[in-house]
């Protein structure tokens, strides 16, 4: 895999991981959090969403699913 294709899905995992942990956050709260631009947070969380793992509830808004996810370390 390329060096470039992990580092997004460690940034995918964590960006899941933080919505888990804190329940229903905001797209800016993920860019605040993550250093990232808010283009780079949306298709992450597309990617997330495609994959029925998190959902918005209203625009700008995001929570997981109850989609059971096994998380390797």
């Amino acid at each position: 895999m390329k060096p470039s294709t992990n580092r997004m899905l460690n940034r995918i995992k964590c960006i899941y991981m933080f919505i888990r942990n804190n329940g229903t956050v905001t797209t800016q709260e993920l860019v605040e959090e993550f250093g990232i631009t808010p283009r780079t947070i949306q298709r992450d969380l597309n990617v997330l969403a495609y994959n029925d793992l998190v959902i918005s509830p209203s625009r700008g808004k995001w929570k997981t699913t109850q989609k059971k996810v096994k998380l390797s370390s």
